[in-house]
């Protein structure tokens, strides 16, 4: 990437990569290793008096500073195959939804799925995570709610005490966690833990590359044409360094959202396109949005029409569209028929449309624009 010109030398990212590559290095045969221990104990086995399965990284520092890329380019090259990369988000989203389907499960079937009748999820759920995933990936880490405080520190414990190597990006630096949350102390022991058994780097250069990428480019276009058409064609080639017609490079990718999928015809680190046909005229919803919103720090939509009565249903989608990008602060680019202020002019739902329109024009501010993703 740095040949082709789609990186510049940074000596900040220079020393993570410098971290990663160590890791890569002793991941390799990892598998095989972990795969020969007969039980729980000889995992947990001193090797020389230290623990005999790699450390993990905790990568922090603000908006721009390339950690997603980074850490996206070792989960690639990371030499095995049980591994997970995913946004915290949607992690924490399926960790609920599991501790609730324990819950609600007779002690039968429990014993079916994980093998044990207990009624402590954590320790069966953290080994399922550590068959299908050595390696777990998370990017945007963070803690704002004191249910996910709770959790995190015994699911941690239990899947590093499983041999499970996790690299995390965050805004913030361990210490900074849930920086005021109810009952924080409870969950000073897991920063502590973070702190002991993770390698804690920051990544802190001056240069926030995202909204460099980003200077001189409008993001709402109107009317619909060639010249709104190649002008978002540029703006995907300056955020990515790719043609947006380069398909062997930049898509299609799919997202998985409840067993449904979600087919993105181009994307690449961490832009996509979309139509809004695709969007918000077929049946999606809230949660296929906050996937896409998790997943890609902008979003390029192209085709948005003047609507009108007859398309109310479209208009509560993109409505609902909106606000999940905004919540999670995704920059938006796109190309519509009308200015925002004309885009729904009447119909079922328009006055509060006008919510949207003033998200729309707040969404090209630079204030906006610079803040970071998910935060």
């Amino acid at each position: 990437m740095l040949a082709s010109g789609e990186l510049r030398p940074d000596e900040h990212q220079g020393q993570i990569i410098t971290k990663l590559q160590a890791l890569h290095i002793d991941l390799i045969g990892y598998a095989e290793k972990t795969s020969k221990k007969k039980n729980l104990w000889n995992r947990l086995l001193p090797v020389n008096g230290k623990e005999n399965f790699p450390k993990g990284l905790y990568v922090y520092g603000d908006v721009g500073r390339g950690k997603s890329m980074i850490m996206d380019l070792f989960f690639a090259s990371a030499p095995l195959t049980s591994k997970r990369r995913v946004h915290f988000h949607a992690f924490m989203l399926e960790l609920h939804q599991a501790i609730h389907d324990w819950r609600y499960m007779d002690g039968a079937s429990r014993k079916k799925l994980h093998g044990t009748t207990a009624d402590d999820p954590i320790p069966p759920l953290a080994e399922k995570i550590a068959k299908s995933s050595l390696l777990l990936c998370f990017d945007e880490f963070q803690v704002h709610d004191v249910t996910d405080a709770m959790i995190l520190g015994r699911l941690f414990t239990n899947l590093l005490a499983r041999g499970v190597v996790m690299v995390l990006t965050s805004n913030r630096p361990p210490v900074d966690l849930y920086l005021g949350g109810l009952n924080r102390e409870l969950f000073l022991p897991t920063i502590d833990m973070i702190t002991e058994k993770m390698d804690v780097s920051s990544l802190s250069g001056p240069i926030d590359y995202r909204m460099e990428r980003m200077k001189g480019i409008q993001v709402y276009y109107h009317p619909l044409g060639d010249v709104a058409t190649k002008a978002l064609s540029k703006a995907f080639w300056k955020m990515t360094d790719h043609e947006v017609a380069d398909r062997t490079k930049v898509g299609p990718e799919v997202l998985e959202v409840q067993g449904r999928k979600i087919h993105v015809p181009v994307a690449d680190k961490g832009v996509a396109v979309f139509s809004f046909k695709k969007l918000c005229g077929a049946a999606l919803g809230a949660s296929d949005y906050l996937e896409i919103a998790w997943h890609y720090h902008t979003v390029i939509m192209v085709g948005i029409p003047k609507l009108g009565p007859e398309m109310r249903n479209e208009a509560k989608r993109f409505v609902t569209f909106i606000d999940v990008l905004y919540e999670n602060n995704v920059k938006f680019l796109c190309c519509a028929e009308v200015a925002a202020e004309e885009l729904y002019p009447e119909g079922h739902g328009h006055f509060e449309f006008q919510r949207t329109v003033s998200r729309l024009i707040e969404m090209q501010s630079e204030e906006y624009l610079a803040k970071g993703h998910a935060v």
